[in-house]
């Protein structure tokens, strides 16, 4: 048996006005997951327990089966992990996004989160920025690492990994002052190397260059999800299946290589709706070839445009994930010779109208080649819902995925 799990992140929203009140999953044309969902074991699940953050590490652990209330360390870790960091016991990562602030104010408290992505700046010239953080604020106890656009990690010793830092797309469009870290709950380093680094980046020669082809500057960094060095049991010997990988993101690359499963890169994959869709797809296929018997696929592109609120490439990159990753990897997997099952859903919802991650339980189908049921004609948050099958831990459901 080959195993599928395909990971559209953030693809589950709410009705958009301008889609005529429909969700981008009822608006985009996918006829494969339609296909597949109208023969497959169909409803909802949810991934993040309750009284935990919705965010893609607790989410997608908890997809392969690691219950987040007890794995889950914070995502920077496993992110570090992805970048061949080596954590020692006492250091903390920390997730260090370079963002973009508005520059008018004379306060840094009085600034306004305009961008968590900063116009999802090109890795190439993020490093040049966080080079410049880590030659003037890093020491002998923290030191700044390059991750994917703006994506990064900072490494600090004997810090607070404990710290209940904002997420900074939770608060796009908001005077910064009261999301900052407090001095009076013991945020005094943090609050003071997000400050200096504001003073470092806003006229580097990347961001003046950015400003003058209409970019918004990376003109401050954030700190956010601390942790320490993450556990995972290992993925093969819990279901005795040899597994791989493949995203561009460093924090679903940690989570496999966390739990022994071969990560794979694929060139030409950013994260975002511009993605090498083909390239996951052969990646994918390859990997059954060499024998892998389980294949996690995860794409960023409709997570990152609903914090962006683009709605029109939410809806192409859900079409473009249907059309070239998955129509292709279903033919592969229908003429290789062996039974194999699909399992397609959202770590978790990213609404446009929001821009940010909800708790809300999300679709899924689960196609057996071997067993036809019937499941539902279009795959999206209402039809999943009329199923009334519905899955309370989203760690329980590689049980339902690999059962007979």
């Amino acid at each position: 048996m080959k195993y599928l799990i395909l990971i559209p992140d953030g693809m589950a929203d709410y009705p958009v006005e301008e889609l005529g009140n429909l969700t981008p999953m009822q608006k985009a044309n996918k006829p494969m997951m339609d296909a597949l969902a109208s023969k497959s074991l169909v409803g909802k699940v949810s991934n993040v327990p309750e009284g935990m953050v919705p965010e893609s590490d607790t989410a997608n652990m908890a997809i392969l089966s690691f219950d987040p209330k007890v794995y889950s360390k914070g995502r920077s870790p496993l992110e570090a992990v992805s970048m061949g960091i080596e954590m020692k016991p006492d250091e903390t990562a920390y997730r260090c996004n370079v963002v973009t602030l508005t520059e008018e104010q004379e306060r840094y408290e009085d600034r306004i989160i305009v961008d968590h992505s900063a116009d999802e700046i090109s890795t190439e010239e993020a490093d040049q920025l966080i080079k410049t953080l880590e030659a003037e604020l890093g020491n002998d106890m923290r030191k700044f690492y390059t991750g994917v656009s703006y994506r990064h990690c900072l490494i600090w010793k004997n810090s607070d990994d404990k710290y209940n830092f904002m997420r900074p797309h939770d608060i796009l469009g908001k005077r910064i002052g009261e999301y900052l870290p407090r001095v009076e709950d013991g945020g005094s380093e943090f609050l003071e190397l997000m400050k200096k680094s504001y003073d470092i980046l806003k006229d580097h020669p990347v961001n003046l260059a950015r400003k003058a082809r209409g970019l918004k500057p990376a003109n401050s960094a954030w700190l956010w999800s601390p942790g320490k060095k993450p556990q995972l049991p290992s993925f093969k010997q819990k279901w005795g299946l040899d597994a791989a990988v493949i995203s561009a993101v460093d924090l679903i690359k940690g989570i496999g290589l966390c739990a022994e499963m071969q990560s794979i890169d694929v060139e030409g994959a950013t994260g975002n709706v511009h993605t090498n869709y083909t390239g996951k797809a052969n990646a994918a296929i390859e990997a059954f070839k060499a024998g892998k018997e389980l294949v996690y696929v995860h794409v960023e592109g409709p997570d990152e445009c609903g914090h962006r609120a683009e709605i029109e490439n939410k809806v192409k990159s859900i079409e473009l994930i249907d059309s070239k990753i998955l129509a292709p990897v279903y033919e592969y997997l229908k003429n290789c010779g062996e039974p194999f099952k699909i399992m397609v859903l959202p770590d978790h919802p990213t609404p446009i109208c929001k821009r940010t991650h909800t708790m809300d339980a999300v679709p899924f189908f689960i196609y057996s080649s071997e067993a036809d049921k019937v499941g539902c004609d279009t795959f999206d948050e209402f039809t999943t819902e009329k199923m009334n099958y519905y899955v309370e831990n989203g760690y329980t459901l590689m049980d339902i995925l690999t059962q007979k």
